[in-house]
Order: structure tokens, then C-alpha cells, then sequence
């Protein structure tokens, strides 16, 4: 049994020095010191010795265990040391060598006009508001004053959840003037921008789903004067004070008296041509329509609570996207959606 103990010894002593990775030294330390390890395996025939052998080949067994750990030990703190300055060395840091600039991202050249719009509104008095894109009918359609069999409520145009068509994307942020309206007393004085969504087909102008800013002022006294003066600083500070605006007499069933506001093509400036061709931004038409206004028609004013015999308002809503291709020289609507960095480089 003492020929088989050291044996044993001189076997691990050899193995623990040629291990070179914490795998092989684990391995090693079960071989020879687990439960069902060499050194147990000796240590279980102790009880064939006599009494007078078991104390010594007990010490000379501890003996054999103990220099097995202590070199299990030695031979860990050798292979970590090496395994760190392979690691060290391969993770090596140069701080000579000159580092790379991180480029930042910008806003989205929608969010930088979106922002300035809010930020004239901010200025006005305005307080910026939002709501549901799935929005219902009534505050959709019915409380704005556009009555069943109206085009804008067709399916051809609109995307409705509902087989009763009660339940839609919104196809505008009017909905907001309504819920405002009715949990408000005037004075009201909101901006409402937002997704929007309708069944447009995609082109340079157009698209199924785009941007939209409405404006509600209700208090007493309000005029089209007022609505004019906000929209005209609005286009001023938005596209520079040589802008060339135009009001067009319109119907919209929720305002009354209503009009539209163009702006000169920045594109053939007005002259519908472009090298010869027709204008592919206005179609040949020298302006760009960029909004819907009017005074606030007095029923849409009574299905709010809200007495139009006291109370007088106006409100506008216009195309974010159209804003930001005027106010950005863009000439195709789709540019915005293509997430083209070299694009997006630009602003």
C-alpha cells in the first residue's frame, strides 16, 4: 500500500505539471482527488491493515493528498497567470494610435419642421395636444359636421376596423378640436399635429399614411382676420418673409366661411414648367396646396357644448410633409419615407 501511495504520487505530480488549461487541471483533480478518485480508491483498502499500520499508512496517505493540493494549487496560479497575459495581450490598447470619430445622428428633417412649427405655436400661446390614431366615427366624421355619404367617409378612401365603419385610422386630428371641445371652456387655443392615414396612392405628393398639424382657436371675438394673421406668421417665419401665400375661397363641412392657402412652387417658382417640363412637384400648377382653414362652423361648435352665439373660432389643418418639402427645397414626397441615409445626410 505505501509502494501504491507513492506511486500515486509521483503519477499526479508528473500529470499536474504537463497540464496546460484549467479544463485539464480539473479533470486532474477528480482523477486523483474526488470521491471516486485514486487517492479514496487507496485510502478505502485501510481497512485490511492492522491496527498497528493503520495510523502510519493514515499520515502517509494525508501526506500524498496534501503535496497533490498544494501542487494542484501551484499549477492553477502558474496556467491563470499565463491565460491572463494571453488575454491581456491579445486585448492589447494602443492610446497612440489616434481614435475614431463617432458620428452622431440628427433628427429626422420632418421631426426639425415639425419642431419649428411647434415652436411658433409655443410662442403664439398655443398648447400642443394628441390623441388615438384608431379613432371613432363620431369624433372622426359626425361631430365635425360630415354627415353620412360624404366622399371623405367612403371605404375607397378611409381604413376602417368595423364592419359598421365606426372604427377607423384616423384620416385626421380633427378628432382632438372635438375632444377638447367638449371637455374644455373657452378660451381654447391648441395645435394638434399626428399621424394620419388614408387610402392615397404613393407618388411624389402623395401617401398613405403622412403627417398632420391642426390649429383650433375658440374664445370670444375671433375673426378671420385672426386666422389670417396666424397662418400668414406661421408661413413667414416657416419660409422666410419673400414667401409668396395665397388664400382660395373652399367648403369644408366644418368651417364656414372656408378657404385654402397655397404657397409659390419652390420647385419652377411658380411658372409650372421645369426645364421645359411640366412641374412634377405641382403639376403644372405654379403653387403647392398646403392647408385647410376656416371659422369653425357653429354646429360643430353645439355638438361640443359650446354656445356660437358668444363663442367664435377658427381652425386649420395642413401637411406636415408638404411643410417640410417647402420649407427643405424636397421635391418628392417618397424621398421622406426611403430612410436613405445620403438623403437624410443633407439636413
Amino acid at each position: 500500500m505505501k509502494e501504491q501511495l507513492e506511486q500515486l504520487k509521483v503519477q499526479a505530480l508528473a500529470a499536474l505539471q504537463d497540464a496546460n488549461s484549467p479544463a485539464a487541471l480539473d479533470e486532474l483533480r477528480v482523477r486523483y482527488l474526488g470521491k471516486k478518485g485514486e487517492v479514496t480508491a487507496v485510502l478505502k483498502q485501510m481497512g485490511k491493515l492492522s491496527a498497528e499500520e493503520r495510523p502510519i499508512m493514515g499520515q502517509l496517505a494525508n501526506s500524498v493528498r496534501a503535496e497533490i493540493e498544494e501542487k494542484l494549487e501551484e499549477r492553477k496560479s502558474q496556467i491563470d497567470a499565463i491565460v491572463l497575459e494571453q488575454k491581456l495581450a491579445a486585448e492589447a490598447l494602443d492610446v497612440t494610435i489616434p481614435g475614431e470619430a463617432v458620428q452622431m445622428g440628427h433628427e429626422h428633417p420632418m421631426n426639425q419642421v415639425l419642431q419649428e412649427i411647434k415652436d411658433i405655436f409655443v410662442g403664439l400661446g398655443y398648447q400642443i395636444v394628441d390623441g388615438p390614431e384608431v379613432e371613432l366615427a363620431d369624433y372622426n366624421f359626425t361631430r365635425l359636421n360630415i354627415e353620412e355619404g360624404h366622399p371623405s367617409r367612403d371605404r375607397s378612401d378611409t381604413f376602417y376596423f368595423a364592419n359598421d365603419d365606426s372604427v377607423l385610422l384616423r384620416t385626421q386630428t380633427s378628432p382632438m378640436q372635438i375632444r377638447v371641445m367638449e371637455n374644455t371652456k373657452p378660451p381654447i387655443c391648441i395645435l394638434a399635429p399626428g399621424r394620419v392615414y388614408r387610402k392615397d396612392e404613393a407618388d411624389a405628393t402623395h401617401s398613405p399614411m403622412f403627417h398632420q398639424i391642426e390649429g383650433l382657436v375658440v374664445d370670444e371675438n375671433i375673426t378671420m382676420g385672426d386666422l389670417k394673421g396666424a397662418l400668414v406668421t406661421l408661413m413667414k417665419r416657416i419660409y422666410g418673409q419673400d414667401a409668396q401665400m395665397r388664400f382660395r375661397p373652399h367648403h369644408f363641412p366644418f368651417t364656414e366661411p372656408s378657404c385654402e392657402m397655397d404657397m409659390q412652387c419652390h420647385k419652377c417658382h411658380g411658372t409650372g414648367e421645369v426645364n421645359g417640363q411640366v412641374c412634377s412637384t405641382c403639376h403644372g400648377e405654379g403653387w403647392i396646396e398646403l392647408l385647410g382653414a376656416g371659422m369653425v362652423h357653429p354646429d360643430v361648435l353645439r355638438n361640443c357644448g359650446i354656445d356660437p352665439e358668444k363663442y367664435s373660432g377658427f381652425a386649420f389643418g395642413m401637411g406636415l410633409e408638404r411643410m417640410a418639402m417647402g420649407r427643405l427645397k424636397i421635391t418628392d414626397l417618397r424621398l421622406i419615407f426611403d430612410n436613405d441615409v445620403r438623403f437624410l445626410n443633407q439636413f
